[in-house]
Formats: C-alpha cells, structure tokens, sequence
C-alpha cells in the first residue's frame, strides 16, 4: 500500500462523510437561521426556542434521509473492504 493509495482512501472517505452529514447540517442551518430572524424580530431571547426546532428538524431529516444515507454508508464500507485486499497485498 503506498501513500497514493492512503492518499485516495482518505479522500474518499472524507467525500463521504460531507455527503451523509450534508442533509442534516443543511437543514439545521435553516431552521437555526429562521428563528435567529424570529429571535431577532420578536426580541425574544429564549435558549430552548432556538433548540427544540433544531432538534425537530434533525429527527425529520433522519426520518427522511435516513435510509439513503445507511444505504450510501454501507456501500462505501463494502467497497472499501472488498478492495482492501488488493491495496495491502
């Protein structure tokens, strides 16, 4: 295994876990951007109104995209496994 090798498998990687984390952190960023307006607007300055939102929206979004991004997470494991064989011998 040389470090072109190392090099691929770690970019790889990381391109992965952008794309699987990239729903949940959108969608937080969103729901945490519409009630900072709200917050800012109504004068409102409650800790748990901007927390309870977030929350909701991450168990929707997991609810949602849940199974594609298992989906995604497991056929990146196995294609990893499958070619790291090749990559030690």
């Amino acid at each position: 295994m040389d470090a072109q090798q190392v090099l691929t498998f770690g970019q790889q990687g990381l391109t992965m876990m952008m794309m699987v984390a990239a729903p949940v952190l959108l969608a937080v960023l969103v729901v945490g951007l519409v009630v900072s307006i709200f917050q800012a607007a109504t004068q409102i300055n409650e800790q748990t109104l901007s927390f309870v939102p977030k929350v909701v929206a991450v168990g929707i979004v997991l609810t949602i995209a849940g199974p594609w991004m298992l989906t995604t997470l497991v056929e990146y494991i196995q294609r990893t496994l499958i070619a790291l064989p090749a990559a030690v011998g």
